[in-house]
């Protein structure tokens, strides 16, 4: 219990989480070395801030297209907005994007049948992939920082939602936005996501030897 009490913790699950993000941006870098430039990131999900952060704001010969259900406001000359919904993409040409980049979205997205369209249609529109999401089986979940809530039942999830500050927002005192909320988030498994991904290498992100994360990745000269 100390170690899911530990796992939990605010502070601690932000500071994991920041030195997390920058192993997986450096694996991603790493990838990246063999792609000529110049070349397009098609990043669905994400913002200006998280490639301005990564370094990426002064690069003329990366291209960066951020896909969101609206419009972002992007201020560098080489950062682009786009609107569309990652489970239809028929707008974007078979392999015609360089890199498509997605860092903890497919969870987003809906049921399985919603995240299913999603993977299909980075693997349809992309020459390289990278897709990070969250394992549905580390004991913590990652969005609400409370141990096992992925497996709870809906009443209970909206109880708790509804009645305490669960990760770092609540409560939520409205019941159709609680439900909303527990609605909004569908972990995969490892089993899933090869199934969705089946070409795809895993790389794995543990903390205290436990899975935290997978990233799948395809396209790429690098393997594990």
């Amino acid at each position: 219990m100390k170690l899911l009490r530990r796992l939990a913790s605010p502070r601690d699950s932000n500071s994991l989480a920041v030195r997390l993000r920058r192993k997986r941006f450096a694996f991603f870098e790493e990838l990246l070395a063999s792609v000529p430039r110049p070349f397009t990131i098609l990043d669905i999900g994400g913002n200006q801030r998280f490639w301005e952060l990564m370094g990426f704001a002064d690069q003329p010969d990366v291209s960066i297209q951020i896909l969101n259900t609206k419009e972002m406001e992007t201020t560098l000359p080489n950062v682009s907005s786009r609107v569309g919904d990652a489970r239809d993409l028929r707008e974007i040409p078979d392999a015609s994007i360089d890199v498509v980049f997605s860092n903890s979205v497919i969870e987003h997205v809906g049921g399985y049948d919603d995240q299913r369209r999603m993977a299909d249609e980075v693997q349809r529109v992309s020459r390289r992939y990278f897709v990070q999401t969250p394992n549905r089986y580390f004991p913590i979940e990652p969005h609400f920082l409370f141990p096992l809530f992925q497996f709870l039942p809906k009443w209970l999830k909206v109880f708790l939602i509804m009645n305490f500050k669960i990760g770092w927002a609540g409560p939520v005192r409205d019941r159709a936005k609680a439900e909303r909320r527990a609605e909004a988030i569908r972990l995969l498994s490892r089993r899933e996501l090869a199934a969705m991904f089946p070409k795809a290498p895993f790389y794995a992100e543990r903390v205290f030897g436990l899975v935290k994360s997978y990233i799948v990745y395809d396209g790429w000269e690098r393997t594990p």
